[in-house]
């Protein structure tokens, strides 16, 4: 009991776990070439002039390193590209901002409302949206020699050169990340069969989900943006396609603890290897399974089709589904639903308004040195893109103490303008790897790359440290007051949409998977587990939230749980039906259904299902089983009621 008692409260310790990410040193030396190169080529050409152009074009050369991640190359220049261009808007826009008046209140105002819409439509556009708030708010008070001409070529300059470095990375990196990444669904597959019946199972299906996403993200979509014209991805997107029978099986051996075959392990580690080149694949496949659980049987099918498909160019290439692009019409009319007519995006809007109009009225009020900073802390700590609001203000205040300490002792022992260049490659190396960690840690180095840059364009005195870290709270206080505690909405834990969408997309798993149409099938299937993760993801950051936030989250755990468990039963009864079990009455199928449709609807509407049983019987047994328990636990975790458990630590 006292040992409880000591214990850290589980949201607390979600605010400080930082899990040590590992060093991409590609990205660690391309962020230290690429980031403080225009500066250097500044202060070798000397004079006032190229020092502006050196702070422009090195302000240029960070927003197009910190664009970049992991991808398809063509994902990552969209996301450069969307960085530099809004980044350029924002560095024109706030030549209008400075000053006093109602006039650059209203245009921060405008621009934040802007921004919260444009987040809305995909991440690359997200990331535009805030640097054009970023770059506004430096922009805002930021005074240089040059004209607003000059700076806007010479941060598309130092952005064109870190481009270049980013695709000089492309090109020379050793292992192609498409390859890898269908790799790592095979792999993931055998760590998934070797789990079976340990306490690793569930870590090892989630991870299995987890690479799924990602290799259809990274695959699937790039192929259809290629029209069908690259034929390497074409079979690779082949082979997912061929896998999919594959993680059916194992999905089933984990729910029902039927040891594999240790052999289809073993080649199901070959596939891997021959898919990203390593080794090539043995000419005999594994022979049939005629005999033994139909489970086992079902991952001996899976592991043959893959196999003939790996081991075959041609068929990898067919087995590729091109993905029908939607008319314009529709496509515009899902843009318009994401982004102005969804409630969570006009309500973020209005919090974004609100939080940064406040910033402004401050700047022009408060008496201190750097009021850009205010606009600036406010912008990065609201977006909706890093988790918590209230993790974000922690952790920025924390991160941008220790960073202005940092980087205020560098400026005050440093001997000249060449060992502060130094000091900006050292820290613009270190942010790729503190990306990985939290934004506590990545605010750390990011805040001496920052002051350093200022420093040289527009010298401060020894007061400045104080100021800066009185600006970064005064920013984080709006952010948890404005955008925060004055949102009552935020104090819950708003797990119901998507709650809502996983027992959706449930129901459509259920209704595809006992039709003759296989590839439907397993769309539904990925959808189903896409939505599962999707799931996870918000509790994670609901319980990084003080409470009642992470309480109310917490308790939605087990449900969450028992509806990854529906999700397997489903698949589980798919197998046994291809086993040679006898398929569904319709009838029961459409009674499932029906009590999942009002699972989620009972999710939305904020009420305890009703406590009737769903009968089924055959292979639907278990599926009606687990979904009766999902049932069960929505009532216990219901306004008003006790959940009868919370999530662990919670």
């Amino acid at each position: 009991m006292a040992e409880r008692a000591l214990r850290a409260p589980a949201w607390l310790e979600e605010l400080v776990r930082t899990t040590p990410p590992p060093v991409p040193w590609r990205d660690v030396v391309r962020f230290a070439v690429a980031v403080p190169a225009p500066l250097a080529v500044a202060l070798l050409v000397g004079g006032g002039s190229a020092l502006g152009a050196g702070v422009f074009g090195t302000t240029g050369a960070l927003a197009a390193s910190l664009a970049p991640q992991a991808g398809p190359l063509r994902d990552r220049l969209r996301r450069t590209a969307a960085a530099v261009g809004f980044g350029a808007v924002g560095l024109v826009a706030g030549q209008y901002a400075t000053g006093g008046g109602w006039l650059p209140v209203l245009l921060v105002a405008g621009l934040s409302a802007a921004a919260a819409v444009i987040s809305a439509v995909n991440s690359a556009m997200s990331l535009g949206a805030l640097q054009l708030l970023v770059y506004t708010a430096l922009a805002s008070g930021l005074l240089t020699p040059l004209s607003a001409t000059a700076e806007v070529g010479f941060f598309f300059t130092g952005a064109a050169w870190a481009t270049l470095a980013t695709l000089v990375q492309a090109a020379t990196e050793p292992s192609d990340p498409d390859r890898a990444s269908v790799a790592a669904v095979l792999t993931r597959i055998a760590g998934l069969l070797t789990a079976v019946g340990t306490e690793r199972t569930d870590d090892a299906r989630r991870d299995l989900t987890t690479a799924l996403n990602a290799a259809y993200d990274r695959v699937i979509r790039t192929r259809s943006l290629a029209a069908g014209r690259n034929r390497q991805l074409a079979e690779l997107a082949g082979v997912l396609n061929a896998a999919a029978p594959l993680v059916e099986a194992a999905v089933a051996a984990a729910r029902t603890g039927v040891q594999a075959d240790p052999h289809d392990v073993t080649a199901v580690h070959a596939l891997a290897a021959a898919v990203t080149g390593t080794r090539e694949l043995p000419a005999d496949r594994p022979p049939a399974l005629e005999e033994g659980p139909a489970v086992r049987r079902a991952v001996r099918h899976g592991v043959r089709l893959a196999w003939a498909v790996v081991g075959d160019p041609e068929e990898r290439a067919g087995a590729a589904v091109p993905q029908a692009r939607l008319p314009w019409r529709e496509r515009l009319r899902d843009l318009a639903d994401r982004t102005l007519g969804s409630s969570d995006t006009r309500e973020f809007a209005v919090r974004l308004v609100l939080c940064m109009s406040i910033a402004e009225v401050a700047r022009q009020l408060l008496p201190i040195e750097r009021p850009y900073w205010v606009l600036l802390t406010v912008a990065i700590v609201l977006k909706p893109d890093f988790g918590s609001v209230f993790t974000r203000a922690v952790q920025r205040g924390a991160g941008t103490l220790l960073g202005v300490l940092i980087g205020s002792l560098l400026l005050s022992v440093l001997p000249g303008p060449a060992w502060v260049v130094a000091a900006l490659a050292l820290a613009a190396g270190l942010l790729p790897w503190a990306r990985g960690a939290n934004f506590g840690l990545f605010s750390v180095f990011q805040t001496p790359v920052i002051i350093l840059l200022l420093d040289l364009a527009v010298p401060g005195g020894p007061g400045l440290v104080g100021a800066r870290l009185v600006d970064t709270l005064i920013g984080c206080a709006i952010v948890l007051v404005a955008g925060y505690l004055l949102w009552p909405q935020t104090w819950r834990a708003p797990l119901d949409e998507a709650l809502r969408a996983a027992a959706l997309a449930l129901d459509d798993f259920v209704g595809a998977a006992f039709g003759d149409d296989p590839a439907g099938r397993r769309r539904a299937r990925r959808r189903a587990y896409r939505a599962l993760t999707e799931l996870h993801t918000q509790l994670q950051r609901r319980l990084a939230e003080p409470p009642p936030i992470s309480t109310r989250a917490g308790a939605w755990w087990p449900v969450i749980v028992q509806l990854e468990r529906s999700a397997d039963a489903v698949t589980e009864a798919v197998i046994a039906v291809r086993g040679g079990e006898h398929g569904p009455d319709p009838a029961q199928v459409a009674v499932l259904r029906r009590a999942v449709r009002e699972l989620a609807d009972d999710v939305a509407a904020h009420r305890p299902p009703d406590d009737a049983e769903i009968l089924a019987d055959g292979v639907l047994a278990p599926v009606a089983r687990e979904v009766d328990a999902a049932r069960r636990l929505v009532r216990d975790a219901a306004p008003g009621r006790r959940p009868e458990t919370t999530a662990p630590g919670g």
